[in-house]
């Protein structure tokens, strides 16, 4: 009970969280345990406070294993938020100076820091190693474990020598590893080359139930994407594309059809693409046309669409994308375009490759292949691939193929067929040559096993090649058969084929659509939300909510999230205190936001003579005016806004915002104390000045003016809070 209660006291001060989400309290515990852990969560489900929360909590620093240096200071920047110091996290890798590392090399010998982020590379350095077998290392995270498969969507040599320098570390040091994404074969992979066999496995489903899928054959494809992106007016997307020729152009050619785009890739330099970061997430920008690096570093939940141009190279770079879409849990629409060139694009860039590196390159293909091409429910496809069973009837018709038209046809006999030929060959063929013995296309591997003299071959041959596939594939996702991966895609019998050939039963399979779709195939169709929203008010609230984000210079998903609009248009609330009952809204954002909201609202009602619902259901909310309380009477007693900050769970930053609100209210705080520790009289008087005669109250106006070389922005925002404290209560 001991670790429990503190685990739940410790979420509630670093992270403000009163819950756990899924399996994070028993992967917490099983680490704090000193036990290997292995976990496998999708984007979103709350990875990163798995490794986070403990490494707070222990003796020692965690070192974390981070592939990418944007994703490091990203998580960085939050945990010191969180934790009120700069010195609780830091980073070594490349975009460090030699006076960069000392400091952090201090910070960590002293104790005062809990996670150390490296990517692989800096962690193989030899002046690394001495250095850390000197400090107490808690645990090591390996985040995106993934990359330590050659079997990943993105191989990292680095990443298979871990074990080997964790050992020159310290011996028992506990390990976890962390994917979103990972199918049983690299599974196995981390497990072997972490020396990790013992670890406990935590595994999330992979379903994401918003997200809808459909996959269109490649034609027209820029007017298609265009069409597409004007039925879906109002709403942010990304386009992945395979080259970067290619994202320049679409994002030339939406522009010119009135769509607000920009390209991203690696080819523009790092201020270009941090700019185009910035500008998707405060929505002057509608769409993103990338390569595949964009999106990682970034967390907006209110992508409503992801497209892609061309088919992705694997599954988990598919899932991985697709998953940028409807993180808030609301719609999230993921079309992909399909054609044999691009197959063929594909197959050509792994010519040069190694044969076993080329070997597993068609594989991974060719499962997209086979996901693309198939009528089977797009959802069940996906789960498979990661090793998940699922029904069907769990997709509720959120993929293209579950709401189309299906042809069916009697599988058994050919079934029998097929399970015996693997049965009595021993498990030796893929399925490419098993469906040529039975359409009879002779060969040379054919006529090399004499399978030209077998009793099936030609015997199938009338059904044709698609009648087969669909068999087939349709056979491994229903376990009767297996892909022995290590082996290239080896057909081999699951228990299931064995009792199906045993005892035998009448079975019906999907027949694959031609790829070459009619025009009315439902591919416009558009998921739409609750058909209880009122579309015109909601319009209107999303232009008001923009045009706050603007003056407040926030990203218009700070001011309110999706859902809590949806809310507002079924609920229509009139007052604040009505507002205050909208999902996502609470007392703290009701008096902060809220007025114009309410106003907006009132004056519709009014308009077109709306009956609301009487009776709002009240949700709990968090009670925020005990934090206020607390705040206000710490600052009497001349705490540091900093040490309250920690004390109560929650950044400096959220900090600023709370004592910004209570200001913003009408209650005069003294706050002097505070900020003449921070802030020297001089540059006081100088923001004290220009806010007199400011014609807005914009803290990046204000930088744009002062020079961000003196201020940072909190110092102007804490000089803004004193201003309108003084003056305005």
């Amino acid at each position: 009970m001991e670790i429990e209660k503190s685990l739940f006291d410790n979420l509630q001060e670093f992270f403000g969280f009163d819950t756990f989400k899924g399996d994070q309290e028993a992967i917490i515990t099983n680490l704090l345990n000193k036990k290997d852990t292995f976990v496998i969560m999708p984007t979103g489900g709350g990875k990163s406070i798995c490794y986070q929360l403990p490494a707070l909590m222990s003796e020692g620093t965690a070192i974390v294993i981070s592939p990418l240096i944007a994703l490091m200071k990203n998580q960085v920047d939050q945990l010191r938020a969180f934790g009120g110091t700069d010195s609780i996290a830091h980073f070594l890798n490349s975009s460090l100076n030699k006076g960069d590392i000392t400091r952090v090399k201090q910070d960590v010998s002293s104790g005062k820091t809990k996670l150390l982020y490296v990517a692989p590379e800096s962690l193989a350095k030899e002046e690394n190693v001495q250095f850390l077998r000197q400090i107490k290392v808690s645990f090591v995270a390996v985040d995106e474990a993934h990359c330590i498969s050659e079997w990943g969507h993105d191989f990292r040599p680095e990443y298979r020598k871990i074990r080997q320098v964790i050992n020159g570390i310290g011996e028992g040091i506990p390990i976890i590893a962390l994917t979103a994404t990972a199918t049983p074969k690299v599974q196995s992979d981390i497990r072997k080359n972490l020396q990790m066999n013992d670890a406990v496995l935590f595994k999330s489903s992979f379903n994401r139930s918003n997200l809808y899928y459909e996959v269109r054959t490649k034609k027209n494809v820029i007017k298609e994407i265009v069409k597409f992106i004007k039925s879906n007016s109002g709403k942010t997307g990304i386009i992945y594309c395979l080259s970067r020729k290619k994202v320049e152009e679409i994002a030339e050619v939406l522009n010119i059809n009135g769509i607000r785009a920009l390209p991203y890739h690696a080819g523009l330099d790092a201020k270009t693409r941090a700019d185009t970061q910035d500008k998707f997430l405060m929505e002057d920008v509608d769409v993103i046309v990338a390569t595949i690096a964009f999106g990682m570093g970034i967390d907006k939940p209110d992508v409503r669409y992801v497209i892609h141009h061309d088919i992705p190279k694997s599954m988990e770079g598919y899932y991985q994308e697709t998953g940028r879409a409807g993180r808030d849990g609301g719609e999230g629409y993921c079309l992909a375009f399909y054609s044999e060139k691009d197959v063929e694009k594909l197959t050509k860039f792994m010519k040069d490759k190694p044969v076993s590196e080329r070997e597993i390159g068609t594989q991974i293909l060719k499962e997209v292949i086979d996901y693309s091409e198939s009528s089977v429910c797009r959802r069940k496809q996906i789960l498979h691939y990661f090793g998940e069973r699922f029904d069907e009837m769990g997709c509720n018709n959120m993929c293209d193929n579950c709401r189309a038209q299906k042809t069916y046809f009697d599988g058994e006999q050919s079934l029998l067929e097929v399970l015996n030929f693997i049965k009595n060959e021993g498990g030796k063929f893929d399925d490419h040559h098993i469906i040529n013995v039975l359409i009879g296309q002779n060969n040379q591997p054919i006529s090399a096993y004499k399978h030209d003299q077998h009793p099936l071959f030609g015997k199938g041959k009338e059904n044709g090649v698609n009648y087969w596939n669909s068999l087939i594939r349709q056979a491994e996702l229903n376990d009767f058969v297996k892909k022995d991966i290590d082996h290239y895609g080896l057909l081999q019998l699951t228990e299931g084929g064995k009792k199906y050939i045993n005892n035998p039963y009448p079975l019906k399979f999907i027949l694959n659509r031609p790829m070459e779709k009619a025009e009315d195939d439902g591919g416009d169709e558009v998921v739409q939300g609750s058909s209880a929203l009122d579309a015109e008010l909601l319009k209107m609230l999303k232009e008001l909510r923009k045009k706050i984000a603007k003056q407040k210079s926030l990203p218009p998903f700070v001011i309110f999230q999706d859902p809590s609009l949806d809310e507002m248009c079924m609920l229509y609330p009139i007052t604040l205190e009505e507002l205050k009952q909208v999902q996502g809204v609470g007392a703290g954002k009701a008096v902060k936001f809220g007025a114009p909201f309410v106003e907006l609202i009132k004056a519709y009602v009014e308009e077109k003579d709306i009956d609301r619902p009487q009776d709002l259901i009240v949700k709990s909310t968090a009670n925020k005016s005990a934090l206020k309380v607390s705040i206000i009477q710490n600052i009497d007693r001349k705490i540091g806004l900093e040490d309250i900050a920690s004390s109560k769970g929650i950044s400096y930053e959220d900090m600023l915002k709370e004592v910004e609100s209570i200001v913003n209210s009408g209650t005069k705080l003294n706050l002097s104390y505070f900020v003449d520790e921070m802030i020297d009289q001089d540059r006081q008087d100088e923001v004290y000045d220009y806010f007199k005669t400011a014609e807005v109250d914009s803290i990046e106006e204000a930088l744009n003016v002062l020079g961000e070389a003196d201020y940072s922005f909190e110092d102007i925002q804490l000089m803004r809070i004193k201003f309108m404290s003084e003056l305005g209560n």
